[in-house]
């Protein structure tokens, strides 16, 4: 095997159409637009989704469901891990969660009571359902909900 023998696989280089280069080249001309028309014109190109002027499918479609543009929305963090992940007797607050990866930075911090809890821990966090409250302080420990600014 020698340089001279080597060759690139089998359609692996592909030639660069020359368009507009005369008729003997089969792409002179109107270098294969056409005539006329949108296509024909420079930056002439249709958006995605356009039908030629046909209702796109987009707007045939009915509209469905209802997007509440005053969502927040909570990470959410269940009685069962903080049994895991945390010592009796610690205080767990949004910015411990996001240190143990339980929750991402910048988001509310919601507790949920699926799970149980026996260890008594001082839980700091925007809001908490009824039974996480109850799980919390039946465990010995407090839930205090933090203002949000």
């Amino acid at each position: 095997m020698n340089l001279a023998s080597l060759s690139p696989a089998p359609g692996a280089n592909k030639k660069r159409k020359r368009v507009g280069r005369g008729p003997g080249s089969g792409h002179g001309k109107t270098s294969c637009r056409g005539h006329k028309g949108r296509g024909a014109r420079s930056g002439g190109n249709t958006p995605p989704g356009y039908e030629g002027g046909q209702n796109p499918l987009q707007r045939r479609l009915p509209k469905h469901g209802f997007h509440n543009p005053t969502r927040r929305e909570f990470e959410v963090v269940n009685l069962a891990t903080l049994e895991d992940r945390f010592d009796a007797g610690a205080t767990v607050d949004p910015a411990q969660l996001v240190e143990r990866r339980l929750a991402r930075k910048g988001l509310p911090v919601k507790i949920l009571g699926d799970g149980k809890l026996t260890k008594a821990l001082t839980v700091h966090a925007h809001k908490f359902s009824a039974s996480a409250k109850q799980g919390i302080e039946a465990a010995g420990g407090r839930a205090e909900v933090i203002a949000r600014a």
